[in-house]
């Protein structure tokens, strides 16, 4: 008799693990997520019946959100984020669970992957997650360890895309839709594709910490320039592990490290630190705020070290005020609360195509008759078959679609959308 083949389960340690086209992908269907769930979000003073609804793969669906350091930006934004996608957060904190104190990290990724569709974990040491997805039976996506922190850095990009005008001194206002306009209920339902990014030269000012180490792996195959300060001391420089995978991809080439913040912030176009002090090195308080003496993000040190005159800033939050000062966080040039708004609508993405549909591909939605997402912005415009589903009616379609023709049909994996460029151009 033979046996059922057992299939693998994805899972999403770092974005080292994705090619540039799956991250873009990943952004194009947050930015789509985004779109079509804020006017749900928005006070209901009247019926609207054609807004469109965001994907319900999780419905009926529970995710365990599994995890051992606090946390607000990452919790609210899977919670919120389950919900939207028709399926519910279990949050499971060390002190709910049996993990780790009466029960093996073994045993209840079995358990809890037995009752849970996915699971979302916010660990310790790398290793725990390792460990976890090893034993899963479900997909495990990595909400941090103490290597990686894959969901910080997409909601980061997403929020550059977003803020592509800023970058671009043609363009004086945004490409797309601002987050107010989303929330209305009345608005055009056609999908803007996120602006595409110049190359940026991105400083980063501070301790190699997660946050970052996902940086590495990802800013230079995207075709930014990555210039690092940090003391000299091993113990704040990427480890073994994370400079093995930048070697691995290439990045290297466009990384410089340093020891100086102002060197590193030279003709920057995007400023960013994160915190001095990570959760776990307190003991450490007073070593870490001696070593980075000098590497508070101000407008003196980017001044004096001839970063680029309209550069920004970003922080992942929560911030210390010896990281960045007033000035800086709170002011024009900070993105920081836009950034922080982008983690649910990257997890949400994360959750709908890990957890919801188990596809991770480059061009999977655009293989789906029945996905109702955009193409990545590699491929230059929407895909066709997605966009029929959003805009409701082919006559709302044929404008957006005839719109794009040339770049859809000679996009890699839709030569399909040829058959339907040629039906909508015949109809009204």
């Amino acid at each position: 008799m033979a046996h059922p083949v057992k299939q693998r389960v994805t899972h999403l340690m770092t974005l080292a693990d994705l090619s540039p086209s799956q991250i873009s992908r990943i952004l194009t269907h947050a930015r789509y997520l985004k779109q079509v769930s804020m006017p749900w979000l928005a006070p209901q003073t009247r019926i609207e019946k054609k807004l469109n609804m965001p994907s319900q793969s999780l419905f009926s669906k529970s995710i365990a959100l599994l995890f051992s350091k606090r946390s607000t930006r990452t919790r609210v934004a899977a919670e919120t984020a389950a919900t939207l996608l028709g399926g519910r957060a279990l949050f499971l904190g060390k002190e709910d669970i049996q993990i780790g104190v009466n029960e093996s990290v073994r045993d209840s990724a079995r358990v809890i992957g037995g009752m849970c569709q996915g699971i979302f974990a916010r660990v310790g040491d790398h290793e725990e997650i390792e460990e976890l997805a090893k034993y899963s039976p479900v997909p495990v996506l990595n909400a941090l360890s103490s290597l990686w922190h894959p969901t910080q850095v997409l909601a980061d990009l997403l929020t550059l895309h977003e803020h592509a005008h800023l970058f671009d001194s043609t363009k004086t206002t945004p490409a797309i839709p601002s987050d107010a306009s989303l929330m209305s209920t009345t608005r055009s339902r056609k999908f803007v594709p996120l602006p595409l990014l110049r190359p940026l030269t991105i400083a980063y000012v501070g301790d190699s910490a997660n946050v970052l180490h996902d940086m590495l792996v990802t800013y230079p195959r995207l075709g930014h320039h990555l210039r690092v300060a940090s003391p000299e001391q091993e113990k704040y420089r990427a480890p073994k592990e994370v400079w093995d995978r930048v070697l691995y991809l290439g990045c290297e080439k466009k990384i410089d490290w340093v020891t100086d913040p102002k060197e590193a912030v030279k003709g920057a176009d995007l400023v960013v630190t994160d915190t001095w002090i990570s959760m776990g090195q307190e003991a450490e308080k007073a070593e870490r705020l001696k070593a980075f003496h000098g590497y508070q993000v101000t407008e003196q040190l980017c001044k004096e070290g001839g970063a680029n005159p309209d550069w920004k800033f970003m922080h992942c939050l929560p911030r210390k005020e010896h990281e960045v000062d007033d000035e800086v966080f709170y002011g024009p040039r900070s993105l920081v609360f836009p950034e922080a708004d982008n983690r649910k609508w990257t997890i949400m993405a994360l959750f709908d195509l890990l957890f919801g549909k188990h596809d991770l591909s480059a061009t999977g939605l655009g293989r789906s008759s029945k996905s109702n997402t955009p193409s990545t912005p590699s491929a230059g415009a929407p895909i066709l078959k997605e966009i029929l589903a959003s805009e409701g009616s082919v006559s709302a379609a044929r404008e957006n679609v005839l719109t794009h023709r040339a770049e859809v049909t000679s996009a890699p994996g839709n030569k399909a959308n040829e058959e339907v460029v040629s039906t909508l151009e015949g109809k009204a």
